[in-house]
């Protein structure tokens, strides 16, 4: 028997699914039993899972229902301890409706219940929303363990040392109390934590100085999986008393994870995705080398669209195929996500795309081996077109004084014409949905058309920019099995969604020549989300792009003015676009971007 021996489940629940949740609980429990295993640790709010968002306010059925779950799994915890987390009923009489707690279950007995005392309410987080924040006693922490006392702490509990953080959130620090009132051999953190860029850094650091600060193991399993926009990495992992690390689970995906976490010899490393242990986290300029967070941004988007499918029923995809940038790791990312032959993918060329992007398009369908149709759109966008202009000289009668000079009609025809096509074929072959294929560059300034390119049930790459997303897509044509999916001719020309005419040059319009360059566009956005700067201080800095090419202070200046009116314009797209996955340290999705749409930016 393994007495010394503990399991760290880290598990993928789907959230309100409390059925599957604890047939997953009572797998890894059985498996634990047939080993001897003593105590098993799942992450925290499991049995619920985490996000539980407003679910429980609008269905308290479901917070019922785990209940009676938590009853049917300590019922099997027999000759084994667990530690599990689920929402319980607030039944003292005032405070939110819920705590989020954790359960401890000694041989088929709930012992003891440990409620969370910090709640986030930032970013992606809003458990003050439902729960009540429980005063926090530092002798209910305590658990025995082999003649061993545990200090139990949840996920947020240990996100607030003084001594690491230069503005702790919280008034008080639930560690700290724990450590000098109980004086506990080890600690165990029950977590549910996101993935970002930095992150994994940040929380290593953290970690590794709290168990050296107070010479205490660290023993920290985390959830895995995704929930629409937010994807856990899992790396549940040990510290020993020296803030070494000394063990680490899988990366991205479920894990059967056994640590003596009161013992310094090293158990089962597990590497993280490549690059990631370069440290970011003093990054004070920005810069284009991706290459430390491009396994973890592709493992992020392809967990989350595999996560996203499977909890909503998801099986096949469908998107459209422009021959540019962003369709094409769209695509590789889809195909690797949910299989080749459940993506489809649509040329849709109109009378100004290009014979290269079709081209190009097709040949990267064919090295992907997804399933590939062309529907060329000129008979519907004339058709539109032609219905539109009738109805615009009679509207014209009324309302000309307010009728543009330049209207972008046309363009958008073009985009919502193609969207039709995409919803079509999900409407007519079951468990299909189409796919946004708008990058965050581009989202930002507005430029991506609703009910068009925006249209769809899910936006991959809404969270990667455009310069990243170069990046990205040359790692990807390195990194899989099949090399060069995307072809090297979409890589090497300028993006352009090729929806109208450039009159100065008499071709397509180019994406930047509307915008303004990628690389420029791209450190504004790095400065805003990074470094909260105002327009006024990035106008006196000196920008990457302004170390490459002259930039007069005029046209820094008028790029710096068009992002600030853009910006203002596209906060509506924003709030309907479809969800996607968080990847960056700040993001547009609806999970993170909270903001009267109403409201007046000034940056």
């Amino acid at each position: 028997m393994q007495n010394d021996t503990i399991l760290l489940a880290q598990l993928n629940p789907i959230v309100g699914d409390v059925q599957y949740n604890l047939a997953k609980a009572l797998e890894y429990l059985e498996q634990a039993q047939k080993k001897g295993i003593k105590l098993v640790v799942y992450p925290e709010l499991f049995l619920l899972g985490y996000p539980p968002m407003d679910i429980v306010e609008r269905y308290p059925l479901i917070a019922e229902e785990n209940l009676k779950a938590l009853e049917e799994f300590a019922a099997k915890c027999k000759n084994i301890s667990a530690l599990i987390g689920f929402c319980e009923f607030n039944k003292q009489n005032r405070g939110k409706k819920y705590f989020n707690s954790v359960a401890y279950i000694n041989n088929t007995k709930i012992e003891k219940i440990i409620r969370k005392s910090l709640l986030p309410t930032y970013s992606e987080f809003s458990e003050s929303r439902y729960f009540e924040a429980a005063p926090f006693l530092s002798k209910d922490r305590i658990i025995n363990f082999n003649n061993y006392r545990a200090g139990i702490i949840i996920c947020e509990e240990n996100w607030n040392d003084d001594s690491f953080f230069e503005k702790p959130l919280y008034s008080f620090d639930p560690l700290k109390t724990l450590m000098e009132e109980q004086k506990p051999d080890f600690i165990i953190n029950l977590s549910a934590s996101p993935a970002r860029a930095k992150k994994e850094q940040l929380l290593n650091n953290m970690l590794s100085h709290c168990a050296k600060k107070y010479s205490t193991p660290i023993l920290y399993v985390n959830q895995t999986g995704s929930t629409d926009c937010i994807t856990f990495c899992g790396t549940s992992r040990v510290y020993n008393e020296k803030g070494e690390i000394i063990a680490r689970a899988k990366s991205y995906e479920e894990d059967f994870f056994e640590v003596t976490p009161y013992k310094s010899e090293i158990n089962r490393i597990e590497p993280l995705p490549k690059g990631i242990e370069k440290t970011l986290n003093s990054q004070k300029e920005f810069s284009l080398d991706y290459e430390p967070d491009l396994e973890r941004t592709y493992l992020t988007v392809t967990n989350s669209i595999k996560d996203y499918f499977r909890k909503n029923g998801f099986k096949r995809a469908v998107l459209g195929l422009s021959g540019g940038l962003d369709s094409s790791c769209c695509a590789v990312l889809l195909a690797d996500a949910l299989g080749a032959d459940n993506v489809i993918g649509v040329s849709m060329p109109s009378k100004i795309t290009s014979s290269q992007s079709k081209n190009d398009a097709k040949e990267l369908a064919n090295n992907l081996g997804i399933n590939f149709f062309e529907i060329p759109i000129k008979d519907m966008t004339d058709a539109s077109s032609s219905t539109f202009n009738k109805v615009f000289e009679d509207i014209q009668t009324v309302w000309g004084d307010f009728r543009y000079k330049a209207p972008l009609t046309f363009d958008n025809i073009q985009a919502r014409s193609r969207a039709m096509i995409l919803w079509g074929i999900s409407n007519e072959f079951s468990s299909t949905i189409p796919v946004a294929t708008s990058d965050k560059s581009e989202l930002y300034m507005g430029y991506a058309t609703i009910n068009g390119d925006m249209s769809g049930g899910f936006a991959p790459i809404c969270d990667i920019t455009k310069t990243k997303l170069f990046a990205l897509a040359r790692w990807m044509n390195s990194n899989r099995q099949v090399k060069n999916a995307i072809p090297e001719a979409i890589l090497l020309k300028p993006p352009g969604a090729e929806l109208a005419i450039n009159p100065k040059t008499g071709k397509p319009l180019l994406a930047e020549e509307a915008l303004m360059p990628y690389e420029f566009l791209d450190e504004i956005i790095w400065r805003l989300e990074n470094l909260q700067q105002s327009a006024a201080k990035m106008l006196e800095e000196k920008f990457l792009y302004e170390k490459k090419h002259t930039v007069t202070a005029e046209q820094k200046k008028l790029w710096l003015e068009k992002f600030a009116q853009r910006v203002q314009f596209a906060q509506f797209k924003w709030s309907i676009m479809p969800p996607g996955p968080i990847v960056d340290s700040r993001s547009v999705t609806r999970a993170e971007y909270v903001q009267p749409i109403t409201s007046k930016l000034k940056f």
